[in-house]
């Protein structure tokens, strides 16, 4: 499975909002944080917008909003928005014993379509609040609070 810079970008950008607790985040910012390039990651905004996933607000306390709950935001989600469908090839509507099919495919389409559904299925239940999750604690990691 190749997962494409864009999608990536866009995954950091998701969890990067989600962290904000609703407040607009400006591009620059969250290109700040996650170390991506502004102008590739505007792109990816602007993406993601058309999508419905972020909404993007003017103004001098502008920016960028999940227009879905994190819990409710999958990285099949963001995935299918930037890169189209998770998985291109499918296998289904196919026999097995279809004369076009070659003897690989044959063989192995119904495998690799089984890879592919539970690809999908595990990229689906995989929410950007959980990802949220883990960046808030690797940076609890990275930066520990030491009471006095």
């Amino acid at each position: 499975m190749k997962v494409s810079q864009r999608v990536t970008y866009g995954i950091m950008a998701a969890v990067d909002l989600a962290m904000s607790k609703d407040a607009p985040v400006q591009a620059r910012a969250i290109a700040r944080r996650q170390a991506i390039p502004i102008r590739f990651l505007e792109q990816v905004l602007h993406m993601m917008k058309k999508a419905g996933l972020v909404e993007g607000l003017r103004g001098a306390q502008g920016g960028y909003v999940l227009l879905k709950k994190p819990s409710d935001l999958s990285v099949a989600d963001i995935w299918e928005a930037l890169d189209g469908p998770v998985f291109r090839r499918s296998f289904h509507g196919q026999t097995a014993f279809d004369r076009r099919q070659s003897k690989q495919d044959q063989l192995l389409g119904d495998v690799w379509d089984q890879v592919q559904r539970a690809e999908r299925d595990v990229l689906g239940n995989i929410t950007v609040e959980q990802l949220a999750g883990r960046q808030r604690a690797i940076e609890e990691q990275r930066n520990p609070m030491y009471h006095i």
